[in-house]
């Protein structure tokens, strides 16, 4: 199943690429010259290949969701590591850094209230 929604899924985004690049492009491209169409000018009328490029947005992504769907189904709870029988490399735990001579001093939190936190005083 995974299989055909892929190829569907790769077919409309070579047919929605060739769509849009047979496309006119409107004022001679990227809004540049033509200046014919003012502030007041009203949207021109839906191309047959316009309604094709929205039926092909439309199905690609329609295709992306359900490959998301298929793909978070399949998913296993192991690593792939786990699924070849391979023992998952554990990394060593961290020493703790020697510091020799050096004392930490202890310090008293504030019991929790509505008050206040005070730097300590230095006396």
């Amino acid at each position: 199943m995974q299989t055909v929604v892929l190829i569907i899924h790769l077919l409309l985004a070579l047919a929605l690429m060739g769509v849009v690049l047979l496309q006119r492009s409107e004022n001679g491209g990227l809004g540049m010259g033509g200046a014919s169409l003012g502030p007041q000018a009203g949207r021109p009328p839906l191309t047959g290949l316009a309604k094709l490029t929205w039926l092909f947005a439309g199905a690609f992504i329609m295709t992306s969701l359900a490959l998301t769907v298929i793909a978070a189904s399949n998913s296993a709870d192991t690593s792939v590591l786990e699924r070849f029988g391979v023992d998952a490399p554990t990394a060593p735990a961290p020493a703790a850094p020697a510091t020799p001579g050096v004392q930490l001093p202890d310090i008293q939190l504030p019991p929790a209230g509505d008050a206040p936190v005070l730097p300590p005083r230095q006396d």
